[in-house]
């Protein structure tokens, strides 16, 4: 799979999920994933792994799977490379295991 990544020319405007984009968030762009899928993004040359949150649509060129922000791409070494290999992984949080805790 093959990530790139976008920022300046977005940051502060509208994502297709009605946030305001920031480029510094650790979010990502995909095609059909539903708005607040966490994946987990792994660069395929240096190991860096990276949680993001999916809560836009794209990448719109050929060849590329998911577009993410600038910070999740600094967080995975490829800002000067702009695109690269990934593995994804979704995570799937298991309500059932979970459990709530009143705090006072």
């Amino acid at each position: 799979m093959r990530a790139s990544w976008y920022g300046p020319g977005f940051h502060g405007k509208l994502t297709a999920s009605g946030e305001i984009y920031d480029q510094y968030a650790l979010t990502a762009a995909h095609k059909d994933l539903p708005f607040g899928t966490i994946l987990e993004i792994t660069n395929s040359r240096n190991n860096k792994s990276v949680l993001v949150r999916i809560n836009d649509r794209g990448p719109y060129i050929q060849g590329r799977h998911i577009d993410l922000s600038k910070g999740a791409a600094i967080a995975l070494g490829m800002v000067e490379r702009g695109v690269i290999k990934v593995k994804v992984k979704e995570i799937v949080f298991d309500a059932s295991a979970s459990s709530l805790v009143q705090m006072d």
